[in-house]
């Protein structure tokens, strides 16, 4: 089956040009595009992966990510936006991000993206990866003792943060899918959050990562 994708951009030529990479590479399918959230959110059919910009007329991208999580829940938002500074980076991951990339990255690492998302991985932007780490780092720790994550669970959650998603970070730890699954479960359990962009913006904010 193909990655499907639905595209919510404010920009004619730049939404149309995303239309096109989509519908004419083999393997995805975009099943919607549309110039803001308002529109999106009434004609959406809920495809595998949301490109969503931040910017946008009406309710802003960020805004919209709880209502596109109810609307969509199976749909991963990956935000795809010119902004690259810490209040936007903090406050999509926060609202729920499942990626966050820049509007100049390549169609290719674009194409391998979306896909890394639909497969469960949290994809962002090198840049953005390295400031959100630094940007969440600079938090003061709290409840660390309650979280006690374990030097592996640590480890794992950090490959996430840089973008890996399971059977990525199962081949770079040369652990089993079925390992990778198990460390998440406890992670869950332990910082008490049921998503992946819930686990990296809490860690983050805790400073475990």
């Amino acid at each position: 089956m193909p990655t499907r994708v639905a595209i919510i951009e404010d920009h004619d030529d730049f939404r149309e040009g995303l239309y096109h990479l989509f519908r004419t590479t083999e393997g995805f399918e975009c099943t919607g595009r549309f110039a803001t959230v308002e529109e999106a959110l009434r004609k959406i059919s809920c495809p595998d992966v949301v490109l969503l910009d931040i910017g946008l007329p009406g309710k802003n991208g960020i805004e919209a990510i709880p209502e596109m999580k109810q609307r969509c829940p199976q749909a991963r938002i990956v935000m795809m936006t010119v902004y690259d500074d810490d209040k936007h980076i903090f406050d999509a991951i926060q609202a729920g991000a499942d990626g966050y990339l820049l509007k100049k990255t390549p169609p290719t690492q674009l194409l391998h993206a979306v896909q890394d998302a639909a497969g469960g991985g949290m994809p962002m932007t090198p840049f953005v990866a390295r400031h959100a780490v630094e940007l969440f780092k600079r938090f003061v720790p709290t409840d660390r003792s309650d979280s006690a994550l374990t030097p592996r669970e640590t480890e794992v959650l950090q490959l996430l943060v840089q973008g890996l998603n399971y059977t990525m970070i199962a081949e770079k730890l040369f652990i089993s899918l079925d390992t990778v699954r198990n460390h998440f479960r406890h992670i869950y359990e332990k910082l008490q959050v049921h998503s992946k962009s819930e686990a990296v913006a809490k860690a983050m904010k805790q400073g475990l990562v």
